[in-house]
């Protein structure tokens, strides 16, 4: 009788797991059928970080990230709609299934990859440390911010680097470090005197620093957890299959060069 009765356990068991793995298998085909169906893909993004994403004087989407959804939207043969956001409000979005996907220069963490899959690196980056253009605050390395006022964006790797390797381990003050909804009022912070450092990637760094009023303290890749990708729902194996077959091919074919030269990129 204990035998069978493990047999049947056993059995329930394997019948679990393997509904579990059929249920799984058809959120991924629906994920990528609904939007082939619909024909669009529905895109969350922060814009307020060129030349990744941002919006024009016409109110038109632009940037890096911006021209690589849409040639990717192109060749999978769908409309790309894209949705303005908060930055630490797009993996959420992403859950509840208001999107279909996360374009905004967005790194891949292991504690993002908890709660959402990621495609393939399209871009490697460094991160930068921006000040006032007067100021006299010399960095050598990350960990040379903690005596200062610091801002970083809401939900960013950077904000995440900055609270558990300074704050939590008490280099930092608390009240140091700021959190911003949106980048570039971080940076009015710091022309205002408000803060001493923002700290956001280099590329975005070095378009804050172009109207004069800011420099960059540093450059640095000790603060970078990966390349940017394109965030996907957990489980949506077709549609991650799909972006890295088009991420591979245009990095193939030139196109990803392209789109990098056209935003003055490196």
């Amino acid at each position: 009788m204990k035998s069978q009765s493990i047999l049947k356990i056993f059995a329930l068991c394997m019948g679990l797991v393997m509904a579990i793995a059929v249920n799984t298998a058809v959120f991924a085909d629906d994920v990528l059928s609904t939007i082939k169906k619909e024909g669009k893909l529905i895109v969350g993004t922060s814009a307020d970080y060129p030349p990744y994403e941002s919006v024009d004087a016409s109110g038109n989407f632009v940037g890096f990230d911006m021209d690589l959804i849409r040639e990717i939207g192109k060749r999978m043969g769908v409309k790309v709609v894209i949705k303005d956001m908060g930055f630490d409000t797009l993996i959420t979005a992403l859950q509840a299934k208001k999107i279909n996907a996360v374009m905004a220069a967005m790194q891949y963490s292991p504690e993002r990859d908890k709660k959402v899959d990621f495609s393939n690196v399209y871009r490697k980056i460094s991160d930068a440390f921006l000040v006032k253009s007067d100021s006299a605050i010399e960095l050598k390395s990350a960990g040379d911010i903690a005596p200062y006022k610091v801002g970083a964006q809401t939900g960013t790797i950077q904000e995440k680097w900055m609270l558990t390797n300074l704050v939590e381990t008490g280099k930092m003050k608390k009240d140091q470090a700021f959190s911003y909804e949106r980048v570039d009022n971080a940076a009015l912070d710091v022309v205002a005197g408000r803060l001493d450092v923002l700290f956001i990637q280099s590329d975005p760094a070095a378009k804050l620093i172009e109207k004069g009023k800011l420099k960059i303290a540093l450059v640095s890749t000790e603060t970078v957890v990966s390349g940017q990708c394109i965030a996907v729902p957990e489980g949506a194996s077709g549609l991650q299959a799909e972006f890295n077959k088009y991420i591979d091919e245009m990095k193939g074919d030139g196109t990803i060069a392209k789109i990098t030269k056209k935003h003055g990129l490196k």
